[in-house]
């Protein structure tokens, strides 16, 4: 079909391109577990620590991406979602394990209960964003901001009072369970989950609510169902990452999901660019290892600079790259249009 000027123009919506590239994604999955089972062993448990940190960041960043990135939202109670779904996946495990220890003696129950833990804790933490996004997204820019902050500091304080799930004292006891191969899968999940979406049907909704939430309600769109089912998505990612930092660091108290917690987060997608996932990635990655690599500084000059450092760079970066590091792209849109082609089976950038 063409248009008045004799240009053609498309007659379907455009078609989203994960599974046209799934053998790039099966790959990550068997490098995972490659990694995994032979180069593991390599690594000092710092270095681990490290990763495993970088890991759980990168499912943090990307999923609140999905909310304050690709919908267009400002969402600062990320944390809360975190612990939502950390509590529970540690309650689930330790109960288990206490109630049934035969099960969880063998390496392919203790995984299976620990992932279907992993569920259960994010699809609780996607119920609560559920709950709290009904009433709260309704509203947009800085009362948003203000609800969500308020509901971390709420689950927050529930938890400071709960004595069941250890109180002030937290969590302590908590199996270990969480490791490279399972960290860097929910990784995997999470990029691919969040990719599909984007280049869904709904991920055009998401982007229309984004760029101008007005005009898509008068084109027929229902801008709060839209954020709502973004805010639970990235709820349940987040509570998946909780319940992997639980039985990475065998320990749970309220003080982890403070609002620096959130803030922190929120770095990470808004350094690597609202609106692009591998931005997140990037970001994630370097702002882990940064911290880390001032801690030798802290030793020579024996004064914690490394916050003060980290702030600085932080505002450098943003003073010469106010979009992030990539914007709204991909780092797959600076490649060669062949590679592009490869990659996700589109021939024009994004």
């Amino acid at each position: 079909m063409t248009n008045g000027l004799g240009s053609q123009r498309p007659t379907t919506a455009p078609q989203p391109h994960g599974f046209s590239s799934m053998k790039w994604w099966g790959l990550a999955f068997v490098l995972v577990w490659i990694f995994h089972f032979f180069a593991t062993g390599l690594i000092s448990a710092y270095g681990m620590n490290i990763v495993l940190n970088a890991g759980l960041n990168i499912i943090l960043a990307v999923s609140l991406n999905l909310v304050n990135g690709f919908t267009g939202q400002f969402s600062i109670g990320h944390a809360g979602f975190m612990a939502v779904g950390g509590y529970i996946t540690a309650v689930i495990t330790m109960t288990i394990g206490r109630d049934y220890p035969d099960l969880m003696s063998h390496w392919i129950g203790q995984n299976s209960i620990f992932i279907a833990a992993l569920v259960a804790g994010g699809i609780g933490a996607a119920g609560v964003g559920y709950l709290v996004g009904m009433p709260s997204l309704r509203l947009r820019g800085d009362y948003l901001a203000i609800v969500t902050l308020g509901f971390g500091e709420i689950i927050r304080v529930i938890l400071l009072n709960t004595d069941s799930v250890g109180g002030a004292r937290g969590m302590s006891g908590i199996p270990n369970y969480s490791n490279f191969g399972l960290v860097y899968s929910f990784v995997v999940i999470t990029i691919f989950s969040i990719w599909r979406i984007v280049n869904s049907a709904h991920g055009r909704v998401l982007l229309a609510v984004r760029e101008d939430e007005v005009a898509g309600e008068a084109m027929g769109v229902n801008t709060t169902q839209a954020k709502v089912r973004a805010f639970a998505m990235g709820a349940f990612f987040a509570g998946v990452a909780g319940g992997l930092l639980a039985h990475f660091l065998q320990i749970l108290t309220p003080a982890m999901f403070d609002f620096n917690r959130s803030f922190e987060i929120i770095i990470m997608c808004v350094l690597g660019g609202l609106g692009s996932i591998t931005g997140s990635v990037i970001a994630a990655v370097v702002l882990t290892g940064l911290r880390e690599a001032l801690r030798g500084l802290q030793e020579i000059t024996h004064v914690d600079l490394r916050m003060i450092i980290y702030s600085l760079v932080l505002i450098i970066l943003m003073l010469t790259r106010p979009n992030g590091l990539f914007g709204r792209n991909e780092i797959v849109d600076y490649l060669p249009k062949s590679w592009r082609v490869k990659l996700t089976g589109k021939a024009s950038r994004a």
